[in-house]
């Protein structure tokens, strides 16, 4: 997979812009982001969806780190820094982000929690 060409935190509208060499950007939220985190705390040791993680309306992205030349490694305000977000995985969230928001929404609705504007 191929590098974004460009990654910049838009703190203002609570997203992560994302830009690749073949014109494709994806603007991803800031929780959207946190609650997809591919870290093992996020998603398990094993198969399924992983922990639903909830509460994470008003998490800032506060640092993007590269890692290597192979992923960027986001920091947030909630004290969250393990994920490793590979170029593939960046990609994925951006191509897939209609069904997986949708996907969060569904499970936080089945929990009962009732999601709270960001603050």
């Amino acid at each position: 997979m191929e590098s974004p060409s460009e990654i910049k935190v838009k703190r203002k509208s609570r997203v992560v812009e994302v830009a690749w060499p073949d014109g494709t950007r994806y603007a991803l939220p800031f929780e959207y982001l946190r609650v997809y985190s591919p870290s093992a705390e996020v998603r398990g040791h094993g198969g399924g969806e992983g922990k639903l993680e909830l509460a994470k309306e008003s998490v800032q992205v506060t640092q993007a780190e590269p890692v290597g030349v192979y992923a960027v490694r986001l920091h947030f305000s909630d004290g969250h820094d393990t994920g490793l977000y590979s170029w593939d995985y960046l990609r994925e969230l951006g191509v897939e982000y209609e069904r997986k928001w949708a996907r969060y929404l569904e499970r936080c609705e089945k929990l009962g929690y009732e999601r709270k504007p960001p603050a």
